[in-house]
């Protein structure tokens, strides 16, 4: 690395590796790229115990780095403390006095005038007025505080007054954070927007940079080996399976769904792949409906499925699983909140229906009417380059 480089802080509230969700993909190309221009300096949270493994491999490349365990039980109770001082939840669930000194004490040692915040959480390290010379850059990801709201209509009881604070504490938390930095990062023009009506006087201080998909990784080879039965006709969700818009995503198919595609299609096969699945989603299982936890490499699931499919009602950012599946020549059948964010052209490139009924007509059609996906890979990674 050229000794000339400027050093930046880079924040993130889950270890940026390995990529293999949506957050950390992201995260994860925004390192690599900070490492071509920068000694970077980098702070991260690890919440799965397996994360642990890769974190010697970044120690090397980076400057300097912490890792810190973030334990959910214990940021749980710790969050609570928002409820008396009127913050977001989700502020307290991140704040780790050892990370607020260790990012000061690095300002100090390498004179750090660049600061990337990776999600809004991770803002109260570079926040006050001692970070006010310092050029600093946040990447929401995506509107949080709708997230939330959407959750709060889904919910009811406490849950459902719990979110909707949440939704309401995150709004002001967002918009005074796009005024204290000097840029505010959106996954999508969407989300951009979206955000830009929410901070009207900052807007100018706004923009997007799309999610892509590394498509010579995410692409069909013949010598990999289907994990599906002999003639079964595999319908797969990939995702992380305790993240509740994943879960409420699979259960509203398996229940609203799929007895009509079944009818129609009595081979076919619903698997749900990703780590992590809920004692909910576990329930799922049975006959019809695989749920495999964690895998190795989600390649032969997509590669070899009939259908690629992303039935989230709830929905914010970019859905890479969508981009995953177009990436490896699958028809994918998708809401239209699952397609936020990913300049696609229904009917042409994914198939898209948001009521069971049509949902279901959807995937069935793929098998009744040889449906294949009808974009061109040149215009595909134009969509979706990074």
């Amino acid at each position: 690395m050229d000794q000339c480089f400027p050093h930046l802080l880079f924040l993130c509230h889950r270890i940026p590796y390995p990529p293999d969700k949506g957050d950390k993909i992201r995260s994860y190309r925004w390192l690599q790229e900070l490492l071509k221009h920068f000694h970077v300096h980098l702070g991260a949270f690890i919440d799965d115990p397996a994360d642990w493994a890769h974190v010697a491999q970044l120690r090397d490349r980076c400057a300097s780095s912490l890792f810190l365990p973030l334990d959910r039980n214990g940021a749980t109770f710790r969050s609570l403390s928002g409820l008396f001082s009127g913050t977001a939840l989700t502020i307290p669930y991140y704040r780790d006095v050892r990370m607020q000194r260790w990012a000061l004490a690095c300002r100090i040692a390498h004179g750090i005038e660049h600061v990337l915040v990776f999600s809004s959480a991770m803002a109260q390290y570079a926040e006050n007025s001692s970070w006010s010379t310092v050029r600093r850059v946040i990447d929401f990801v995506d509107v949080d505080s709708d997230k939330w709201r959407q959750y709060a209509h889904r919910k009811r009881g406490p849950a459902a007054l719990v979110f909707r604070r949440e939704a309401k504490r995150l709004a002001k938390s967002e918009a005074r954070l796009a005024h204290i930095f000097d840029a505010s990062v959106f996954v999508s023009d969407h989300e951009a927007d979206l955000f830009r009506r929410c901070v009207g006087d900052v807007a100018e201080r706004v923009l997007a940079i799309r999610n892509g998909v590394d498509t010579s990784y995410f692409n069909a080879v013949t010598d990999r080996v289907s994990p599906y039965p002999v003639l079964s006709e595999p319908v797969v969700f990939t995702g992380v399976m305790d993240y509740w818009t994943n879960v409420d995503a699979v259960l509203w198919l398996v229940r609203e769904v799929w007895p009509m595609v079944k009818e129609k299609r009595p081979r076919a096969l619903f698997v749900i792949v990703g780590a992590k699945p809920t004692p909910e989603v576990l329930r799922l299982c049975g006959e019809d409906v695989w749920v495999t936890g964690r895998v190795v490499d989600v390649r032969p699931y997509l590669q070899y499925a009939a259908v690629v499919v992303a039935p989230m009602r709830i929905a914010r950012g970019v859905q890479n699983k969508v981009l995953e599946g177009m990436a490896m020549g699958r028809p994918v059948v998708v809401t239209s909140k699952g397609l936020e964010g990913i300049a696609a052209v229904p009917g042409r490139d994914v198939l898209v229906a948001d009521e069971p009924a049509a949902y279901a007509r959807e995937i069935v059609a793929v098998w009744l009417f040889g449906i294949s996906v009808g974009y061109d890979i040149l215009i595909f990674q134009h969509l979706t380059r990074f």
